[in-house]
């Protein structure tokens, strides 16, 4: 083989290898687009940092002003404790601090609380472990369905890192809790999916901060063989079909995770009308 033909060969080989790295899918968290279909994503790290799908100007996180539009005198009641911006898009409750035992001898479960009348989900509680972890995308376990949950009136977004406004949200996140057979981890658990903007349920940068990026601590604690009592409550404004965003807490038994946060339902540059989920862009 002459010189050309082995340059001609190594670049060939470079393109390959550039192209099959960057195209290999990420597996397990999903999010949804207009028609319903999902984007597997890394169980480990489901999004990069802010979007998953760049990091321009209006992937940011969203300012104290956005994020504190939907903290009305009706949610602030139901966070019950003090509530402290924490710069990075979301909200510190009680000191961060977790109101939860984690200190329970029972073996690994997962729960939702009953829809209410209007259909809406509310709540999440789990203990975990390495054991209720999964690493397999949606497909491979047979949790590929899906649902249009309340409030779901989905808009097409340009620009920004994110396609799309709503995301179906998981309270009980699939990476979290697939692995506990007598789960419903699909998209199709009216019980445990709410209509969530891209930001809240994507964003997983340090600064930030959606919903992602706390479950993104959960897993590395499981990951790690720790057990971590989690919870996650869907808070709502009166009659809302929309949440106004997500109070989430974990406390592992060794005391190494303890965060109690909430995350509002919010995303740049898009009024919500949280009563009926339809919105638009600004």
């Amino acid at each position: 083989m002459n010189q050309k033909k082995i340059i001609r060969f190594i670049i060939a080989a470079v393109v390959l290898l550039v192209g099959g790295t960057t195209g290999v899918k990420s597996l397990n968290h999903d999010t949804s687009d207009s028609n319903g279909s999902s984007q597997p994503r890394s169980a480990n790290s489901r999004r990069t940092a802010g979007t998953g799908r760049g990091t321009t100007a209006s992937a940011n996180a969203p300012t104290k002003a956005l994020a504190e539009s939907v903290l009305t005198p009706t949610v602030r009641t139901q966070l019950k404790y003090t509530i402290t911006w924490n710069g990075t898009g979301s909200f510190a409750i009680n000191n961060n601090k977790s109101t939860l035992n984690a200190n329970v001898s029972s073996a690994p479960y997962a729960t939702n609380k009953p829809q209410d009348s209007l259909g809406r989900p509310h709540q999440f509680d789990g203990l975990l472990s390495k054991s209720t972890r999964i690493y397999q995308n949606r497909t491979e376990t047979g949790n590929d369905k899906t649902m249009r949950p309340v409030g779901w009136n989905q808009i097409q977004l340009s620009g920004g890192g994110y396609s799309h406004l709503y995301d179906r949200g998981h309270l009980g996140g699939y990476a979290l809790v697939g692995g506990i057979r007598s789960f419903d981890a699909s998209e199709a658990n009216p019980k445990n999916i709410a209509t969530q903007t891209a930001w809240a349920n994507e964003a997983a940068g340090v600064d930030n901060t959606g919903q992602n990026y706390y479950e993104g601590i959960v897993r590395k604690a499981l990951d790690q063989n720790k057990r971590v009592r989690y919870r996650v409550i869907d808070i709502y404004d009166g009659n809302n079909l929309v949440p106004a965003g997500a109070n989430i807490q974990a406390k592992s038994s060794d005391g190494s995770v303890n965060f109690n946060v909430f995350v509002p339902n919010v995303q740049n540059g898009v009024v919500i009308n949280y009563k009926t989920g339809v919105a638009k862009i600004k």
